[in-house]
């Protein structure tokens, strides 16, 4: 399992890689420094826009994709026999209807202990939902609908791109800011005598670069943390006007049940953890968790008006 994860990793990464590479040699940017004249914002601005947004966009094609391999997803077929299984498909329509969708999500199981469930897809019409084993062995049906609600929500809110464009634009901003701050230090730590002499080195540029991007991925993250946490209050507003109120609160209920089980979630990979049903950070790291604690989500939904 985990050497096909480190596969899809290094392919994945290769390919974005390539395909910027690619983009920005056809656009003509091979750089932003220029000796004797300092940063070309121009030059930066494309290289920054085409990394920071390219790399999310091919994530978010490939996120189907990536969310079989990686979580073992099987992908039930609508016409299956399997009473069950069949069930579960006709309750994802019928939400997905319900929600103004007009083109029907795939629908999988993933094995799993864990209840939990996610979404994903690079658009409403190309979508997934899959649940986990433990969630329909361990959830009635009126838990399952209020989870199947919030999933297919989350599509037809199209919280996928949403959040993919927030997640590019905050990388081209961290990129575009890092290196320009690296930048203006580097020229105010060297001393007016040897400027010249050590500006032909990128060692100090390229520590600087990394200093001042990690800093800013932090406070990036946050605040993309911050609208997944928005949109999950969204999801769960959805899942309560399509499923109905008392099966999203009786679901969260059922979770909060199971919080205190072990869990090791960074057994799930990153590509699908801000798709899940929930997660389990709190505290400081709450400020970085894609989701808001449950007992904020049940208090929301107890106060809902429509």
């Amino acid at each position: 399992m985990w050497f096909k994860r480190i596969f899809l990793f290094l392919a994945v990464n290769i390919l974005v890689m390539t395909t910027i590479s690619l983009i920005l040699g056809l656009l003509g940017v091979q750089g932003y420094l220029n000796a004797g004249y300092g940063i070309d914002y121009q030059s930066l601005a494309i290289i920054c826009l085409v990394w920071g947004m390219g790399g999310s966009f091919i994530s978010l094609l490939l996120s189907r994709f990536m969310a079989k391999r990686l979580m073992g997803v099987e992908v039930i077929d609508p016409s299956t026999r399997d009473p069950a299984l069949q069930g579960l498909v006709q309750m994802v329509y019928e939400h997905s209807r319900a929600s103004g969708l007009t083109t029907m999500p795939e629908v999988g199981i993933y094995d799993s202990p864990d209840l939990n469930a996610f979404a994903t897809g690079p658009s409403r019409s190309r979508a997934l939902v899959a649940v986990s084993t433990g969630l329909l062995s361990r959830m009635d049906k009126k838990e399952i609908e209020g989870v199947i609600g919030h999933e297919v929500s989350h599509i037809a809110n199209g919280d996928m791109v949403t959040l993919t464009l927030l997640q590019g634009i905050v990388n081209a901003f961290v990129m575009f800011l890092a290196r320009v701050l690296a930048f203006f230090v580097g020229q105010m730590l060297r001393s007016s005598n040897d400027r010249e002499e050590r500006s032909s080195s990128p060692w100090l540029q390229y520590f600087l670069v990394q200093i001042f991007q990690f800093v800013l991925m932090i406070l990036g993250s946050m605040v993309v943390a911050w609208f997944s946490r928005y949109r999950e209050f969204r999801a769960d507003s959805g899942s309560a006007k399509i499923a109905g109120r008392d099966k999203m609160i009786a679901a969260l209920k059922k979770l909060k049940a199971a919080y205190e089980m072990p869990f090791d979630e960074d057994a799930v990979p990153a590509q699908v953890q801000s798709f899940q049903i929930s997660s389990r950070k709190s505290g400081l790291l709450g400020l970085f968790a894609s989701h808001p604690p449950l007992d904020e989500r049940i208090e929301a939904l107890e106060n809902l008006r429509y």
